[in-house]
């Protein structure tokens, strides 16, 4: 029997309730009258994987358990409006946040607790296999083509914001799939992939002219895939010829990629940042539209995005000729624009940004802030980008390290002097799981 005199509070950020959840649930419920906090999509979705069940779902779930008196929606990972508004005498919490990133959470939650003379209760966290099977068939499940692919359009509405860092090797997709930071009571992780042409060229020792062939990219993504969840968008250069690009968009629909970025340019292609230095000609709008209308016809569902990407600030060409080819790229079908420039400031980006919004509210924008890095996200998210893409930091970061190790063994004819900056063979060898 519980004492109804006092109140219990827990937080749930889970979409599959097994065993181990029912007895703490059990356990939290002889203490008093439950209550249970439900994390939404957006607070689960910034410190773990995107949850496979809405949370009104699992709202509805957990309100039908045994012990629950009361479901409340949560809607941050700390939940502190909801604790002072409740002043719950007991908070139950498994012991699993007693060290990694949940810890700042545990001390901050013992804090506020204690306004009210309230306790934080904690119990054995349930570790089985039964359980961590459970966890990588919801894992699997979101890494199937049809999950994946409609994640960042799902994202997209969640968010309002959506950041993207670069993956060029299973090995980064690790790193851009588990990478997180806790920092002002909030958890942070990348909400997307950016499988960049000029990284995949790079990791090959080649230019990045679009000499590596679609099938050999396709290789890269099946590498990514195979260990991450997270929604991808494609670098697709320029999509090819008009009558190829519908092809590869059925492919990368197909697998399960979320979108794909194609720029209006022709010919040989020519990395973008080499601006006006190299000789680089821009499509006509006609063409360019009838690219987009040709690829959103070859899409079998609604859930893979078709970005247009603008060169005309990079090729200087003006303001109004970028303001233009984005408007008619959106009335040809595409889903959002990325717009490009090379300048050290965003100022461009940011004017380009308050123009189009002026007439257009909806269409997604993308930036991809590699030279104007100055610009914060909260910045760009102001004047109207949705997406922001970090396209090359991965690879920018790798090369001098490696450089640097193999210099340190040339120079002390040993690998001591190097082990400094090197992880654990320990470390390397259970780093995948």
């Amino acid at each position: 029997m519980n004492d109804k005199s006092k109140s219990v509070y827990m937080t749930f950020g889970t979409d599959i309730i097994h065993g181990g959840h029912v007895q703490i649930i059990n356990k939290a419920a002889e203490l008093g009258e439950l209550t249970i906090g439900v994390l939404t999509n957006e607070v689960i979705a910034s410190y773990k994987r995107y949850p496979l069940i809405d949370v009104c779902e699992r709202a509805e779930i957990l309100s039908n358990l045994k012990g629950v008196n009361k479901v409340v929606i949560q809607d941050s990972i700390l939940g502190e409006s909801v604790l002072r508004d409740l002043k719950p005498d007991y908070l139950v919490h498994g012991d699993d946040w007693v060290t990694g990133f949940k810890r700042p959470f545990r001390d901050k939650t013992i804090e506020i607790m204690k306004e009210w003379g309230g306790f934080v209760v904690e119990f054995p966290y349930s570790e089985s296999v039964v359980h961590d099977n459970l966890e990588k068939s919801a894992r699997a499940q979101l890494s199937i083509p049809d999950m994946r692919r409609g994640l960042l359009k799902k994202l997209l509405v969640m968010k309002g914001l959506v950041t993207a860092i670069e993956a060029h090797s299973g090995l980064t997709g690790i790193i851009a799939e588990e990478t997180k930071v806790v920092k002002k009571g909030k958890v942070r992780q990348f909400d997307a992939m950016w499988v960049s042409s000029l990284c995949d060229s790079t990791l090959k020792g080649k230019p990045d002219i679009e000499l590596v062939d679609f099938t050999s990219r396709l290789r890269t993504l099946d590498d990514i895939m195979e260990v991450t969840t997270k929604p991808i968008i494609f670098d697709g250069d320029t999509g090819g010829l008009v009558e190829h690009f519908a092809y590869m968009v059925k492919t990368l629909e197909r697998i399960g990629i979320s979108a794909i970025i194609i720029e209006d340019k022709i010919g040989l292609k020519k990395n973008s940042l080499f601006g006006t230095q190299a000789e680089q000609e821009q499509d006509t709008i006609e063409n360019f539209c009838k690219k987009i209308t040709e690829g959103k016809s070859a899409l079998k569902t609604r859930d893979m995005l078709i970005i247009a990407r603008i060169e005309s600030l990079i090729l200087e060409v003006g303001m109004d000729d970028a303001l233009k080819r984005a408007h008619a790229y959106v009335e040809a079908g595409a889903d959002a624009i990325m717009i490009h420039s090379r300048r050290k400031t965003p100022d461009e980006i940011l004017e380009f940004c308050r123009i189009f919004r002026s007439k257009n509210k909806t269409t997604p924008i993308v930036a991809i802030p590699s030279t104007y890095s100055t610009v914060t996200e909260e910045e760009l998210a102001e004047a109207g980008v949705n997406i922001v893409i970090y396209a090359n930091q991965l690879m920018r970061s790798a090369f001098p390290a490696m450089q640097n190790t193999a210099k340190s063994i040339l120079e002390n004819h040993r690998a001591k002097e190097a082990e400094v900056n090197l992880m654990s063979i320990k470390d390397i060898i259970t780093l995948i799981r």
